[in-house]
């Protein structure tokens, strides 16, 4: 008999856990509270509590009751996947702001933003400049009369195309760019990437640039440059107090007539449905074994999903997830014991608390290392030197080219067939899209990059070669040498 699954929250993460459950043959029940999505799981669906059954240290089992039009139903489950996802509890830090509760004019968390509607010919500040506060701030400054947007840090705005046009994310997200972050030291990476961010625009001139002494950050945003040298969004420090109608900056500097504040400054995480410890336990990272298995619990029977800030993308992060929370509820896939475990999140706090660590949960989480982390315990990472010694061009690509979710199918568990082609040909599919005006008889030479491909992955191989010959034949002198040293 299949084991249930109860899969909490319908979102991107939740249908990616569906997929994983069905793989190995689990059988998923999702909740969804809201009414978007119907199917396979319950909407309008709110999950009460999930609580250990009296018999979790032998079954690992579950009790979760829900509430369906007032209705209680109460259901047991051999594995809970929790796929709520960290924007449903808006942080509306109102009391850092001196004087807010005297203004007059509309108060709003971006969790309560949908439309431009209704802001025409208004005076609105936006309070924080993440992905968010930029993305409303250029949304508002085709209809408000005057947009605001203070920061406390500033930030480097980056595109969503890279030189030459072509999706930042695919040209970035690279194992050999990796490896070279890795190798370099920080200081001259870090002038490297300044540099060339400073390239588009001088940050400095804008009054985007990071704050001296502040963690540097970065948002994608193609507008909000040309939005500041238009005068449609302004860019300001950060609030120093409210009046009734207007804002008094840390420069010194006032705004009057503020009809509208929106605060883009984030969520908190939240598990209602927990007892305790667990509901306080979840929320923090460090606590969370891989961003995925809370470390206090005997039975690995409840994963989170989801609960991750990537520096690439988030769907593909929560799918890996999924993949072995679900192996892990098989048996097929181990964790160390939570005894190891908690003592380890343990020590990790006590140095944060000290000062002598920094919190791991605090910062976006390189995409590549943490996905080959999780590939490694389920079986599925690349194995580069191989591929280069059996599959030149495809190694190639993998290692060079863009990291794209297709590299974690093509060997154990999960394997697709479809997996080399899919990479050899996914820029075909990338361009094809733009391909809607052709030039017949245009002809583009061969780049310094074609030759690169033809020539280089031979030389990569001869070099790999080198240095594993080179590495045996450090190992066998000394082992000589000591035989004739020996009597």
């Amino acid at each position: 008999m299949a084991k249930r699954v109860a899969v909490i929250g319908a979102g991107v993460s939740g249908l990616s856990s569906i997929k994983c459950c069905l793989d190995e043959h689990l059988e998923p029940i999702c909740f969804e509270r809201s009414n978007d999505i119907g199917g396979l799981w319950k909407f309008t669906t709110t999950v009460c509590s999930i609580t250990k059954r009296p018999d979790f240290s032998e079954t690992g089992q579950w009790d979760v009751v829900t509430e369906t039009e007032g209705r209680q139903d109460r259901a047991v489950f051999d594995a809970v996947m929790v796929c709520t996802g960290h924007f449903l509890n808006p942080r509306l830090p109102l009391e850092s702001f001196p004087g807010i509760h005297k203004f007059k004019g509309q108060i709003l968390h971006s969790q309560e933003y949908k439309i431009p509607a209704g802001f025409q010919d208004k005076r609105v500040l936006v309070i924080g400049l993440g992905n968010t506060g930029g993305d409303i701030a250029v949304e508002l400054s085709r209809t408000a009369a005057q947009v605001l947007l203070s920061t406390r840090t500033g930030t480097w705005v980056i595109n969503r195309s890279s030189d030459g046009g072509y999706p930042l994310n695919m040209m970035v997200t690279r194992r050999h760019h990796n490896f070279i972050a890795q190798v370099l030291p920080s200081c001259i990476l870090k002038w490297i990437q300044e540099r060339h961010l400073n390239k588009r625009f001088d940050h400095a001139n804008y009054g985007l640039n990071i704050t001296k002494g502040k963690k540097p950050k970065k948002i994608v945003n193609d507008e909000l440059p040309t939005c500041i040298l238009c005068g449609t969004v302004t860019i300001k420090t950060s609030v120093k107090e409210f009046t009734e109608t207007s804002a008094v900056f840390e420069d010194g500097t006032v705004e009057e007539n503020i009809d509208v504040v929106i605060f883009t400054t984030g969520y908190t995480y939240s598990f209602p449905f927990f007892e305790e410890p667990l509901k306080t336990l979840c929320t923090k990272k460090i606590f969370l074994y891989k961003l995925v298995f809370p470390s206090n619990l005997e039975k690995t029977t409840l994963a989170m999903i989801g609960f991750i800030s990537l520096t690439g993308s988030i769907l593909a992060g929560t799918e890996l997830q999924a993949r072995w929370a679900t192996r892990i509820f098989k048996g097929l896939c181990k964790i160390p014991p939570s005894q190891k475990l908690m003592a380890e999140a343990m020590k990790k706090e006590q140095l944060i608390e000290r000062g002598l660590m920094k919190d791991p949960g605090a910062d976006k989480i390189d995409y590549i290392s943490y996905m080959d982390d999780l590939a490694s315990f389920i079986g599925v990472k690349p194995n580069i030197p191989l591929l280069f010694i059996k599959d030149p061009r495809l190694a190639w690509e993998v290692f060079f080219g863009p990291c794209t979710p297709y590299q974690y199918r093509l060997m154990g568990p999960g394997k697709w067939d479809g997996a080399r082609n899919a990479i050899l040909t996914q820029w075909d599919r990338t361009l094809k899209p733009l391909k809607t005006r052709t030039i017949p008889g245009s002809f583009k030479p061969a780049s310094m990059s074609h030759y690169l491909k033809a020539w280089g992955a031979p030389i990569l191989l001869a070099s790999f070669l080198l240095i594993y010959k080179s590495s045996i034949f450090l190992k066998l002198v000394p082992e000589k040498l000591q035989d004739r040293l020996s009597p």
